[in-house]
């Protein structure tokens, strides 16, 4: 059954904390005092936290209030965020998942972490990964597994597994997590959140572990669209969520390849098709070949790019002796892959992304489910969805890992739930190379359809409030 959590309070949006502390109904260390008390709590329950900076958040607290005072507030000051620990933070501990790096105190922030400091966000802590963000699970025997707060017999998903449970506990309301291949979008769904991933090379690298440089992206997970957009504003994405809606044009993938949408998630994602079919044309589309190759590119890629990361660094003797055994067996298997193999995946890439953009030229957006089912249970290493067999990786990432091939940008919402276990849910909403702007004023809009909360008749396409 679902857990209660701090984020069931009634806590304003990041929009309401600013126009709060511009009124000077709450100050910000009112707001930094609640999200390290709350993230305390967070750590204790779920295991979200890898370091909570109580010290470095109180004192930028106290700077945010004077700003305030005199004047000088910045667009997100005095607002808590945190950041995965795949991204520096300087001064402040980042281990990468890993205890090879159990000490490791980067000396400056990573690009995009200085920007929000820079616009007056405060960072309250780091959240959990899969070590290297290498895994869906956010899963440690060195620093024990992130539970999903819904659930805690049940995983987060990952690799941003401990940024999705941090929001949806509700610690923070929004954050930075890096998507490979729905490293970002994968756990908002599972976790009830929203999680996005922008264009490839939008936002900065600089200071990010990587894990497949060709493939990386830094993305924005929180509550709602409204909050991920008030943090993407300062980053370089400022989209103008209150445009007038108009009628769009949507095609649908309800399916890839030979991965199935078990029952509940089926039902769920006809259901928000059925709202939205009330605004706008949806146009439902075959991706049985689009999609066929994409799971197989895109593992070699990561395995040829990932395997470079590590081996610049450390040679496979330090490897085995200080990585966890699922990251040193996947570089084992690194060490024997052979260029022309790379270059193949490759190939297979840039044919499925001129593919990709050929049906995305015909539409306004695509929407797809974000993952086949809901949270697997803590320790499974594989799924079965109806006659589909597979590894747990596969399953959880075949609906997303063919955006970061392409590179385009993709969002995840959570959606009404119908399944009997009432597991969050989430669609996936995809957008033209560079058009992230007007994905995140779609996403808005098309919130307000299926959210949970909101009752959709799948015949009738009628919503009611519940």
């Amino acid at each position: 059954m679902p857990k209660p959590m701090e984020a069931d309070r009634d806590r304003p949006s990041i929009g309401g904390q600013l126009a709060e502390l511009a009124g000077g109904v709450m100050s910000p260390v009112e707001i930094i005092d609640d999200a390290i008390r709350v993230a305390r709590n967070c750590q204790a329950e779920v295991n979200a936290f890898a370091e909570i900076d109580e010290v470095g958040a109180r004192d930028a607290a106290s700077r945010a209030e004077r700003r305030y005072r005199e004047g000088q507030a910045r667009p997100l000051e005095g607002i808590a965020v945190a950041v995965k620990d795949m991204i520096d933070t300087g001064g402040v501990s980042t281990r990468y998942g890993s205890i090879a790096y159990m000490d490791h105190v980067p000396g400056t922030d990573a690009e995009v972490v200085r920007t929000l400091k820079d616009n007056g966000a405060i960072v309250v802590g780091k959240t959990t990964t899969h070590e290297f963000a290498w895994g869906v699970t956010t899963s440690s025997k060195a620093f024990g597994d992130t539970l999903n707060p819904h659930d805690h017999s049940r995983i987060p998903g990952g690799s941003s597994g401990g940024m999705a449970a941090a929001v949806a506990y509700g610690a923070v309301r929004a954050g930075l997590g890096t998507d490979t291949g729905g490293s970002v979008r994968i756990p908002a769904a599972l976790c009830g959140v929203v999680g996005f991933k922008p264009t490839y090379g939008r936002l900065p690298l600089g200071g990010v572990f990587p894990l497949a440089i060709s493939l990386d992206h830094v993305g924005v997970l929180g509550q709602t669209v409204d909050d991920v957009a008030h943090v993407c504003r300062p980053l370089g994405i400022d989209s103008d969520t209150g445009r007038s809606p108009r009628r769009k044009r949507i095609g649908v993938f309800r399916q890839f390849g030979k991965v199935p949408l078990a029952s509940g998630v089926a039902e769920s994602f006809d259901m928000a098709c059925a709202s939205l079919r009330s605004e706008h044309d949806l146009v439902e589309l075959d991706g049985a070949g689009l999609f066929a190759q994409c799971f197989t590119s895109f593992a070699g890629i990561v395995l040829s790019e990932g395997g470079a990361a590590h081996f610049r660094r450390h040679d496979l003797a330090f490897i085995t002796a200080h990585y966890g055994l699922e990251t040193a067996s996947r570089l084992q298997l690194a060490a024997a892959v052979g260029l022309a193999q790379y270059a193949n995946w490759q190939q297979n890439r840039r044919l499925f992304t001129e593919d990709i953009e050929r049906v995305i030229a015909q539409f306004d957006a695509l929407i797809t489910p974000t993952c086949p089912c809901v949270a697997p249970r803590i320790g499974a290493e594989e799924v079965t969805i109806g006659r589909w067999h597979g590894s747990i990786r596969e399953a959880l990432m075949t609906y997303t890992a063919p955006f970061n091939l392409a590179g385009l940008p993709a969002i995840s919402l959570p959606i009404q739930v119908s399944g009997k276990d009432g597991l969050p849910v989430g669609l996936q909403i995809v957008a033209k190379r560079g058009c992230d702007e007007d994905l995140l004023a779609a996403a808005i809009e098309i919130e307000h359809f299926i959210a949970p909360g909101v009752r959709v008749s799948p015949d009738s396409g009628s919503k009611e409030g519940s």
